[in-house]
């Protein structure tokens, strides 16, 4: 009866012993978050037409950009990136009017449903640029709801800020500011860059922000040539403007297209390069990039954020974006935690502070106490039940030897 009972007792200290290791590293692992897995480039291997951000400005004729007759295939890497499927499960940006000064919108563009309106020649969008960026703040995908922008149920408001060609002008974007302040717009997002200040257009943006704007502009130009290593670090206007949200463009890697122009003051990064969007006209898509497809998402998720949270002044939506961003060299813009993150003071301005933001994290020393009493519940009965399985395996042993140690009987039989 010995050898069973003694099998037993082994099995069951074997038991107690598995789970007193086991059980320790259980209960931790319930609390561990989900790791994010990088997105890959969704636009790999699509054959979509290029959409240009200008015209060449010394060509002598201007034909506007042909209809796509290409469609992607898949969701692209940069709504991917900014997770804006479990975005709009929370947010979509409706009812918040998003300004946007480019080369103009098409009111009647596939995909926007109605939701655009122009003013003067801000409807004829020749070049195709500002309804390709329209698509990505306020779309809606059309067929391929995958393809929606930023904020499906926001209003976009087309202004233009260029000639027909797209070649911008400080006259032509403060002018449109004023448009933009005049509509009541609570978002504008300019998408171009000028390499030098002027005081009609810094006059345009402090009005602009007095009114409740958010202003959102892109950090530099959109890229036109090759070779630009050579061009020193320079500020482009509005972006540079104090309290104008700049954003630059970035890569699947988080890292900037090679050549981008140099700049200082960048607030933001967003994906800016190999983006889907459609255009002016036909139903079909292009590929965009550059600093202004980043200003247009980062414009959608402010129109969301305005939404989402309607009694955060302008300041405060912009500080919001910043202090949720991903930590990087430039933070990159992460719409989902903008919209479902706590600040710790959500009337505080931005500025200075911006990047140093913190974003509170619930307070969970209610619970941390109850797990951690929790914890040493389990260990303290592991501790107990080992002790017990110890001395059914242990005592009966040493009653069969009579109490002496181990070896005493055969030293004494030798």
């Amino acid at each position: 009866m010995r050898r069973p009972a003694r099998a037993a007792g082994r099995l069951a200290a074997g038991a107690g012993l598995a789970a007193a290791l086991l059980l320790p590293t259980a209960a931790p692992a319930l609390a561990a978050a989900p790791a994010r897995v990088p997105a890959a480039d969704g636009a790999k291997g699509q054959k979509l037409p290029g959409m240009p951000s200008a015209f060449d400005p010394d060509a002598t004729e201007v034909t506007c950009t042909p209809a796509s007759r290409e469609k992607a295939k898949k969701q692209d890497w940069s709504r991917q990136r900014l997770d804006l499927d479990r975005l709009h499960r929370h947010g979509t940006g409706a009812g918040v009017t998003v300004a946007l000064i480019g080369t103009g919108v098409a009111p009647g563009a596939a995909g926007l449903d109605g939701r655009v309106t122009a003013q003067g020649e801000g409807g004829d969008d020749c070049v195709g640029h500002g309804t390709f960026l329209a698509g990505l703040i306020a779309g809606s995908g059309g067929d391929t709801p995958r393809l929606a922008g930023v904020a499906p149920g926001a209003e976009i408001l087309g202004l233009r800020g260029t000639d027909r060609r797209g070649r911008a002008t400080s006259a032509l974007v403060a002018a449109a500011l004023r448009q933009a302040t005049a509509a009541g717009a609570e978002v504008i997002a300019v998408a171009v860059a000028l390499p030098d200040r002027d005081a009609e257009l810094t006059d345009a943006v402090a009005a602009a922000r007095r009114a409740g704007a958010v202003v959102v502009a892109a950090a530099t130009p959109d890229l036109t040539r090759a070779g630009t290593d050579e061009i020193p670090s320079h500020a482009y206007w509005p972006a540079a403007e104090a309290g104008v949200l700049s954003v630059a463009d970035m890569l699947p890697s988080g890292a900037r297209p090679d050549g981008s122009l140099p700049t200082t003051g960048i607030d933001l990064a967003a994906p800016g390069a190999g983006v889907v969007s459609g255009g002016p006209r036909g139903d079909g898509h292009y590929l965009g990039g550059g600093a202004s497809v980043a200003a247009a998402y980062a414009a959608g998720a402010a129109a969301v954020v305005r939404a989402a949270h309607p009694g955060d002044r302008p300041d405060a939506v912009v500080r919001r974006l910043t202090a949720t961003a991903y930590p990087a060299d430039i933070p990159q813009l992460d719409p989902y935690a903008a919209v479902t993150a706590v600040l710790d003071d959500p009337g505080t301005p931005a500025g200075a502070e911006r990047a140093a933001a913190p974003v509170t994290v619930r307070d969970t020393s209610a619970a941390d106490h109850v797990t951690g009493r929790a914890l040493l519940f389990v260990l303290t009965g592991t501790a107990g039940v080992l002790a017990v399985l110890w001395a059914a395996f242990v005592l009966p042993r040493a009653r069969a030897r009579r109490w002496r140690p181990a070896g005493a009987n055969r030293t004494a039989g030798d």
